[in-house]
């Protein structure tokens, strides 16, 4: 419990100006849409409709909003440069790069890079793709808009013997 009052407390201190619009404007389009279906009560059908489409965009609108509006403002690409298995010690290295693509600059950074199994079978990569058998996350901090930054990451324990793929995310603010 105390965990989660920290992360939500987390989540509320790093909301922005446009956080704030955006959950105030799906607000006002429920209530809008609330009082039209009133107006509209005597049309039962479309009433009802006016009803769930406002609840749906209640429910809806700031989770999904606030993943693309962050998406589009906090643009980041990341770039695999090399990977190495060390054979003395049981971890890969991961170097890559990592470019604010935004009109922002970030505070930080969380560059994760995911190790994933690779089979010969089109449906299981798909699947193994999205649960990745290790995670390794570092953090880079104060990033300008339009800097390209070089990082390494070391994933251990790593003891897996047989091919593999990894993919590096970053997720900024």
């Amino acid at each position: 419990m105390a965990n989660l009052k920290l992360q939500l407390k987390e989540f509320i201190e790093g909301l922005i100006l446009y956080d704030y619009i955006l959950f105030g404007a799906v607000l006002v389009l429920f209530v809008l849409l609330i009082v039209l279906a009133i107006l509209l009560r005597k049309r039962l059908g479309i009433a009802i409709f006016l009803v769930l489409f406002a609840f749906a965009i209640f429910l809806l609108g700031p989770s999904l909003g606030y993943v693309v509006m962050h998406k589009y403002l906090f643009k980041a690409d990341t770039e695999l440069i090399s990977q190495k298995k060390l054979n003395f010690s049981k971890a890969v290295i991961v170097k890559g790069k990592l470019t604010n693509n935004s009109r922002f600059n970030f505070k930080s950074c969380v560059v994760t890079a995911e190790i994933y199994k690779v089979t010969k079978n089109k449906y299981k990569n798909y699947i193994y793709k999205l649960k990745p058998f290790q995670k390794m996350s570092i953090v880079e901090k104060d990033i300008q808009k339009g800097e390209t930054r070089n990082f390494k990451i070391i994933v251990e324990p790593f003891t897996y013997k047989k091919d593999y793929n990894i993919s590096l995310e970053a997720s900024c603010k």
